[in-house]
């Protein structure tokens, strides 16, 4: 277990990009990312230098982003349908209904042994699956997490809904780690969540 943490800190500080809080940490040192190129033109260092993994205190540094780090990102776990989606949604064919239920297939689950592992109330479930509401991005989270999407499948069902990974979000860089990283055995997955205080997700404990 320690292994997976140490490997989740290493891959949080080489992709989290949050710039304005990482430099609000004490002790951060704001890296020099303006040079004079041989024909005296000022060129501009990429972004990424700012990132934890560039910094010669980067364990005590992600220690107090761990120290202050709050889940801010909570949401219920649907919407309703906004009026244009009522209309496009029979005839798309890369809505999320139509993705989820392809995906299920792959992978020989029901709809109904999803919802039993996210903590959602089975008749909402059903009109998510339905696609008479939507889901927020922490249920498609939710859902990739439980079902063991790669990060692949995990980016088409995010396509469907029209989200993406942030890498300036906390909670998606962990979960993308999960991901790539195919820690899904509940356990040590919501260790790995705890340890970055990811309490949010609709996921069934």
């Amino acid at each position: 277990m320690n292994l997976t943490i140490s490997a989740l800190d290493e891959y949080f500080m080489a992709h989290y990009s949050d710039y304005v809080r990482l430099a609000a940490l004490p002790g951060y040192v704001m890296p020099e990312r303006l040079v004079v190129g041989t024909d005296g033109t000022i060129l501009k260092k990429d972004d990424s230098l700012m990132r934890l993994s560039h910094q010669p205190s980067a364990a005590a540094l992600l220690a107090q982003l761990k120290e202050e780090q709050a889940d801010t990102d909570y949401s219920f776990s649907f919407r309703f349908l906004r009026f244009g989606e009522k209309l496009r949604r029979p005839f798309d064919k890369y809505s999320f209904p139509r993705v989820l239920s392809r995906m299920l297939a792959r992978r020989r689950l029901t709809a109904e042994e999803v919802g039993e592992r996210l903590s959602i109330e089975p008749r909402f479930w059903k009109k998510i699956v339905k696609g008479a509401l939507f889901p927020e991005k922490n249920t498609v989270i939710a859902i990739a997490l439980v079902c063991g999407l790669d990060a692949r499948d995990a980016e088409n069902l995010f396509n469907a809904c029209g989200y993406e990974f942030r890498e300036d979000s906390v909670r998606d860089v962990v979960v993308r780690f999960l991901l790539e990283q195919k820690v899904f055995a509940a356990e040590l997955r919501d260790l790995c969540l705890a340890e970055y205080k990811v309490t949010s997700l609709p996921i069934a404990r």
